[in-house]
């Protein structure tokens, strides 16, 4: 059935899109620093970085393939492109927050 198009179907992408960008400059900023030795980091994290790429884009793909065969409008379909990329990205600044700093003591929010 046809679903008239809302001004908040592309609110909501452009807030999803927004969120997705500063979580990324989260988790960008915590790996440079891992990287100098101030965050605490696992040893496959430079491996991590790489591989995830390749999965958040394939779902992303593959969700994009979806909606456009529900004929989901344009809002709806940047939707769920941005759905799997914003969950590894959420995922990403919960795990490495959680590594804190490096220094004397465990860094415990």
């Amino acid at each position: 059935m046809f679903r008239m198009k809302m001004p908040v179907d592309y609110w909501q992408s452009a807030v999803v899109f927004t969120a997705m960008m500063a979580e990324a400059q989260m988790v960008i900023a915590m790996r440079m620093m891992g990287g100098i030795g101030v965050w605490n980091l696992g040893p496959d994290e430079h491996m991590r970085m790489v591989a995830e790429k390749a999965g958040a884009a394939s779902d992303a793909g593959h969700a994009v393939s979806r909606a456009l065969w529900r004929g989901a409008g344009p809002g709806a379909t940047t939707l769920a492109a941005l759905k799997p990329i914003r969950k590894r990205t959420r995922s990403n600044v919960t795990r490495l927050h959680r590594k804190g700093p490096a220094g004397k003591g465990r860094y415990k929010p």
